[in-house]
């Protein structure tokens, strides 16, 4: 195994047969072309929002702030309005519960000093909660291709999140290839074609209302057959209510597992970071019917709630390779527990 980041040089032959003979000029006109050019995973360079920039509309912020700033007594009353807010800010019931009870032991053990102290053991419980978690994407390889199927509900970005995969993979040295597998949307299909003609990557399609299963066997194959890197697979937009849809994932899962026994090798959820609570049984529904290995959580820029993260940590323990943060190339991050929780909290019960 190694990490997915590792610069790597791809065979010349494969990189010739998964492109275009000739890309068309950058344009503007549909959002996998509006991804940027960078994909840096480093912390934010100028220019570049940090992950407090990104995340400063945090509930969980305005409340701790508020609950611990005016110099409180550390005591029950003072940990039950933690906990409160924790709950609040969708981490979870039992996890806040879990959490309010570590802080109430360690505060009646005399622990903390003073509101400061608390604020840091609060933070150091979060990070805790969040770090087994945090396992970055790694490449196998071995596996050539290296198939990554995304599945997820409607509307959580998921198409728009491979255009930023691929885009990194791609600058990373890779081979790549996708299958255009959202086949009840002719949209997706267009917006996957259109990128990989400006980016020079080859997509697999099929005509609208084609069997998924079928889009995905044919990519696996002509990846394979061309020696490429890394396949990644687009799925159509399911609920996880729709029990015809979601048994359409384990066949992908099946048919694929064909042409190798371990593939796809990456099952990635992609889950609205805006939708809260019901991410987790999304989740739950998803994972019984195609084990998921990964989770990518977008649009966490725009919820106040961010908290949805720890929920998903406790209670699945699968871990969360990327959150999205906003809208351009670099705003698909690698997921860093401390640079999460530390926006949001006050880094300082005086700012």
């Amino acid at each position: 195994m190694f990490s997915f980041w590792k610069k790597k040089s791809a065979p010349a032959e494969a990189d010739k047969a998964a492109s275009p003979a000739t890309p068309a000029p950058p344009a503007t006109d549909t959002s996998l072309a509006e991804l940027g050019a960078r994909a840096d995973v480093a912390p934010a360079a100028p220019g570049k929002l940090g992950w407090r920039e990104r995340l400063k509309g945090s509930i969980l912020f305005k409340d701790v702030r508020e609950i611990m700033g005016a110099n409180p007594i550390l005591g029950d009353e003072l940990i039950d309005e933690i906990e409160a807010a924790l709950i609040s800010a969708d981490v979870g019931v039992t996890a806040s519960q879990e959490i309010a009870q570590t802080l109430r032991r360690r505060t009646n053990k005399r622990e903390f000093a003073n509101a400061d102290a608390l604020l840091a053991g609060l933070r150091a419980e979060l990070i805790a909660l969040l770090k087994p978690v945090a396992v970055p994407l790694h490449i196998d390889e071995s596996a050539k291709p290296f198939v990554i199927l995304t599945v997820g509900v409607n509307g959580v970005g998921k198409t728009t999140t491979i255009g930023k995969l691929a885009r990194r993979f791609q600058q990373g040295g890779y081979s790549l290839m996708l299958a255009a597998g959202d086949t009840f949307r002719a949209a997706a299909v267009e917006q996957l074609k259109i990128w990989g003609e400006r980016n020079a990557v080859a997509v697999v399609a099929q005509g609208s209302g084609s069997d998924a299963a079928s889009v995905a066997f044919d990519g696996m194959q002509a990846a394979k057959s061309r020696g490429i890197d890394i396949l990644i697979a687009d799925t159509a937009g399911r609920l996880h209510t729709q029990a015809g849809l979601m048994n359409e994932l384990g066949k992908i899962g099946r048919v694929l597992s064909r042409l190798d026994e371990r593939a796809p090798h990456e099952v990635l959820m992609v889950i609205d970071g805006t939708t809260g609570q019901n991410a987790i049984s999304q989740l739950r529904q998803f994972n019984a019917v195609t084990k998921v290995t990964g989770l990518a959580v977008t649009k966490l820029d725009g919820t106040a709630r961010g908290g949805v993260l720890f929920a998903l940590a406790r209670e699945f323990r699968i871990p969360i390779r990327f959150v999205g943060l906003g809208e351009q190339l670099e705003d698909l991050r690698v997921f860093d527990p401390e640079a999460f929780v530390d926006a949001l909290l006050p880094e300082s019960l005086g700012g």
